[in-house]
């Protein structure tokens, strides 16, 4: 039998999610963590910070520094909500919306560049087995709640 744990090691590593940086848009390097971020930012609207912590599986402590080193480097802004002091919400700058629009795109030709090996039956049954291997992971006791 193929031993899974190396199955899913490769598919890691040609993914790219052992690298340090994910990107490196407009002069800046961005890290995946900072892109997973980003990403979710932008796909909620002027989500708090505890939602996209929650959606990404980060505790709030190392969620807040790197929302701080996103902050330094003019990507998100972080805004006190007038009705509920205790709660933030986080928004992309217009920079932040380039790097978000910036990353998609690349990874979306990646993506591309991947699927453009195989025919549409066998893309289409990777992406709904790896539809299936997501929604199997968020019901699992023992797996990490990633965001779906």
């Amino acid at each position: 039998m193929e031993n899974l744990r190396d199955l899913f090691q490769v598919l890691t590593r040609r993914f790219g999610m052992l690298n340090k940086n994910c990107c490196l848009v407009g002069g800046m390097e961005i890290s995946l963590v900072q892109s997973h971020i980003i990403h979710e930012i932008d796909k909620q609207n002027n989500p708090s910070v505890q939602q996209v912590a929650d959606s990404l599986g980060i505790d709030v402590t190392t969620f807040s520094r790197q929302i701080q080193t996103l902050t330094k480097m003019g990507l998100v802004k972080k805004q006190q909500l007038p009705e509920d002091k205790r709660v933030y919400v986080l928004s992309l700058t217009t920079e932040g919306k380039f790097v978000s629009t910036s990353i998609d795109k690349e990874m979306n030709q990646y993506l591309q560049e991947i699927f453009s090996h195989m025919n549409e039956f066998e893309k289409d049954t990777v992406i709904r087995s790896v539809k299936l291997l997501n929604e199997a992971m968020s019901k699992s006791s023992v797996c990490c709640k990633p965001y779906i």
